[in-house]
């Protein structure tokens, strides 16, 4: 593909360098697109105050079809899930690979720009944004941390009603409903249980990180199986403390009863990649109550 015939898509922002130019050469992207980097001119290239700060700063990008990706077919291509799929995957794998080599900002999937020059113009106005994140993301990777509540037992669930002496004195109508009240309340207790265990899987934590994102909760397809996503956050972890940060959470969890922890990656920091939108002092965002509609 020429040039002048696609459009300059941007995967992520890193640190210029002869060695990352010279890594990406024999990677591709979407539809198998070479990578490369879009770099700053000479003339806007600075370094800044903030510690960790890039010399240049550069897009990792590629290029993708203008029939594909303007505008107006872009709205009908992201109705397309298998469509979006492909791109997701190969935008993610862009990222994770560059992430391998060095600290990476992800990008929004589907940011494009007209031009290589365009693309710069764009790098320059959120330079100072861009060294800021990069900054914090510099030897740190991002980890998954979910608490799932396990299913009851069967007997707890729908199952006979305690006191089987007076069970059967009971009218149907009226068994129905302590049966009801026994699994309500069997409920509650593992929501409870996992209150618990979300307040020390987050003191745990803190003591790895002060870099947390809080995801909602997991629900219908994107849930595992029978079990209840009660608790989805990312960490901002030092690299060397990876491993070791997934095994104090794992102890946490290791005797708490019907809550299971998942710790997932590490990834490129895509939970990270911009600033949190500010808030005011006085309402820090409190961990959402974990528990049931009843």
């Amino acid at each position: 593909m020429n040039d002048d015939d696609g459009l300059t898509y941007v995967y992520a922002v890193a640190r210029d360098s002869a060695a990352l130019r010279e890594f990406l050469s024999s990677l591709r992207g979407i539809s198998g697109a070479p990578v490369f980097l879009v770099g700053e001119d000479e003339a806007g290239a600075h370094r800044g105050a903030v510690p960790n700060a890039p010399d240049t700063l550069a897009f990792v990008a590629g290029r993708v079809s203008r029939q594909e990706f303007d505008e107006s077919t872009l709205k009908r291509r992201f109705e397309d899930l298998e469509w979006l799929e492909g791109i997701a995957r190969a935008h993610h794998e862009v990222v994770q690979t560059v992430a391998t080599r060095d600290t990476v900002l992800p990008l929004r999937m589907a940011t494009v720009y007209q031009s290589d020059d365009r693309a710069r113009q764009a790098l320059a106005a959120q330079r100072d944004v861009f060294v800021e994140r990069l900054s914090l993301l510099h030897g740190r990777s991002e980890l998954g941390v979910k608490l799932y509540v396990m299913p009851g037992p069967p007997s707890a669930i729908g199952g006979e009603p305690s006191g089987a002496a007076d069970a059967a004195s009971l009218s149907p109508g009226k068994a129905y409903l302590r049966s009801r009240r026994a699994q309500h309340s069997e409920r509650e207790t593992r929501y409870q249980r996992a209150e618990r265990v979300a307040d020390r899987v987050e003191d745990v934590a803190a003591g790895f990180s002060r870099h947390r994102v809080r995801h909602p909760a997991q629900r219908g397809e994107l849930a595992s199986g029978p079990e209840e996503n009660v608790l989805n956050d990312a960490y901002l972890v030092a690299a060397d403390q990876a491993e070791a940060f997934r095994k104090a959470l794992t102890d946490t969890v290791e005797d708490a009863e019907g809550v299971r922890i998942e710790v997932t990656g590490p990834w490129a920091p895509y939970s990270f990649a911009m600033p949190p939108p500010p808030r005011p002092e006085a309402s820090p965002a409190p961990r959402p109550s974990i528990g049931g509609n009843g």
